[in-house]
């Protein structure tokens, strides 16, 4: 076993694996396997160690989590809104409907008067 480095020329970061070697039968050729280790720090000359896929799948699921909380959010923010519409029509509506009532008790006064 043994430890390769690699440099991604794009985007300039430098890699490093755990190297096996194996001999494939069918192509009858040395191959190898494998693993990442994690980058090196230009910085420190350190070797970093990577995500793995899990820790990706749980930042998803993280970000898919707040994605749905800040829906729910909006969605609440809807409903109050909603609400409060619903509150003013319905003042409204009485306010109309007393208006009406006033509106209706002067014409029959007025048709009462000319009556008699």
């Amino acid at each position: 076993m043994s430890i390769v480095k690699c440099k991604n020329k794009k985007s300039g970061i430098t890699y490093v694996y755990e190297s096996e070697s194996y001999w494939d039968k069918e192509k009858q050729q040395p191959r190898a396997h494998r693993k990442l280790i994690g980058k090196i720090d230009e910085e420190t000359g350190e070797i970093v160690p990577t995500g793995t896929k899990k820790r990706r799948q749980s930042r998803e699921r993280t970000d898919e989590s707040t994605r749905i909380k800040e829906l729910c959010d909006s969605y609440e923010h809807m409903l109050r809104e909603k609400d409060t519409i619903i509150v003013s029509q319905k003042e409204q509506i009485q306010k109309l409907a007393k208006e009406k009532n006033a509106i209706l008790t002067e014409m029959k006064n007025v048709i009462h008067k000319y009556a008699q």
